[in-house]
């Protein structure tokens, strides 16, 4: 994804209420964003098919079979894009389900259009690398870790075999904050406000989704020992070996 301004991005919002859409509509392209709505999946596969999408609001209560924890789920199968999504149930179980496969917030109807405005802001941020002169030399530095190269300007992921290696915003994230700070146990609650910014309160699976879909993605060559051990009863602690930190992604 390209590098974004909040008066560049392209929304789409995927939500059967016709006057949600037309008040998200209306509310963003005043703000400045470009816009596109949708009534389901069929719409927004047909929008992330045609258009350069950089975020999706999407509702969970979805006509047609397909609700928005399925529909997140495929679009996190083939895409980075984040995902916010928007529902007028209040059920713990739902909140976690989404985050877990890859949501990157969740918000409550009714909703307040400012917080929704604050929320995809937060998100965008948190996708898109840090300008250069808004960081210090350590946090622009590419870490080396077990043969693997991080790189949080471009937030890549590159594999020892060259290849770069896709993760979501909320998994890049954490991967960052503990692979600067190799042998620090994390507990969950840590880890959930340091990568999302807030307390998610009772979202500790959310975290143990998202560490188990890394050591998939970095552990799956079969390492002696893994790079991210579980601290019994604590969280986590990152022992990959720590190599050369540069700044470039060579």
């Amino acid at each position: 994804m390209a590098e974004l301004t909040s008066r560049s991005a392209h929304i789409l919002v995927v939500d059967d209420d016709p006057r949600i859409r037309q008040m998200l509509t209306r509310y963003f392209e005043e703000e400045g964003y470009q816009v596109s709505a949708v009534a389901d999946g069929r719409g927004m596969r047909d929008s992330l098919q045609r258009l350069a999408i950089d975020i999706v609001l999407l509702d969970l209560v979805l006509p047609g079979g397909e609700d928005g924890l399925m529909l997140a789920r495929e679009v996190r199968a083939k895409s980075n894009v984040p995902i916010i999504m928007l529902t007028g149930r209040d059920d713990v179980v739902d909140r976690i389900v989404g985050l877990e496969i890859g949501a990157d917030d969740y918000i409550a109807k009714p909703f307040h259009l400012r917080e929704v405005l604050a929320r995809l802001r937060t998100v965008l941020r948190r996708n898109q690398p840090c300008p250069l002169e808004a960081m210090d030399a350590e946090d622009g530095r590419v870490i080396r870790f077990s043969g693997w190269r991080l790189d949080p300007q471009q937030r890549r992921l590159v594999a020892p075999e060259g290849a770069d290696v896709p993760l979501t915003t909320g998994e890049f994230d954490i991967l960052l904050v503990m692979a600067r700070h190799p042998g620090r146990v994390f507990s969950r609650d840590t880890l959930m406000n340091l990568t999302r910014g807030r307390n998610y309160e009772a979202f500790d699976r959310a975290i143990d989704a998202q560490i188990a879909r890394l050591r998939k993605k970095i552990e799956a060559g079969g390492h002696a020992s893994p790079l991210i051990k579980s601290v019994r009863g604590v969280g986590y602690v990152f022992t990959g070996a720590a190599g050369a930190r540069d700044g470039s992604g060579r």
